[in-house]
C-alpha cells in the first residue's frame, strides 16, 4: 500500500502564494507519475499538474505560468508551487500517485486525503 500525507493548504488573499507538499511511504515498487488534483464544491475533480518519471511535466491551461510541481525522489515527495493564486484558485487540492507494488504488479492510482486552499479577493 502506499500512504499520501499532505500539507501546506491554507487561506491566502490574491495574488499570494503557497506551497502544498505530499509524501508517498509504505511498501512500494516503484512509482511513475505524482501530480495534484484539485475539486471545488459543485465541480468535479480536475488535473492541476502531474510529473511523469522525475521530468515530464504536464499543467492545466489555468495553471500554467503560475503553478510548479517538483519532486524530492530520494523523498517520494512532491511539491506544488503556487504563485499568484486567484479566488477561483479556492479548491480541495488532492495529491495523486501512480505507482506499483511490486515489479509484476499492475500500476494504481493513489490519492490523500485532500488539503484545502482557499483564496480570498
Amino acid at each position: 500500500q502506499v500512504q499520501l500525507v499532505e500539507s501546506g493548504g491554507g487561506l491566502v488573499q490574491a495574488g499570494g502564494s503557497l506551497r502544498l507538499s505530499c509524501a508517498a511511504s509504505g511498501s512500494f515498487f516503484s512509482i511513475n507519475v505524482m501530480g495534484w488534483y484539485r475539486q471545488a464544491p459543485g465541480e468535479q475533480r480536475e488535473l492541476v499538474a502531474t510529473l511523469t518519471n522525475g521530468d515530464s511535466t504536464n499543467y492545466a491551461d489555468a495553471v500554467k505560468g503560475r503553478f510548479t510541481i517538483s519532486t524530492d525522489n530520494a523523498k517520494n515527495t512532491v511539491f506544488l508551487q503556487m504563485n499568484s493564486l486567484e479566488p477561483e484558485d479556492t479548491a480541495v487540492y488532492y495529491c495523486n500517485v501512480v505507482a506499483r507494488r511490486f515489479s509484476f504488479s499492475d500500476w494504481r492510482h493513489y490519492w490523500g486525503q485532500g488539503t484545502q486552499v482557499t483564496v480570498s479577493s
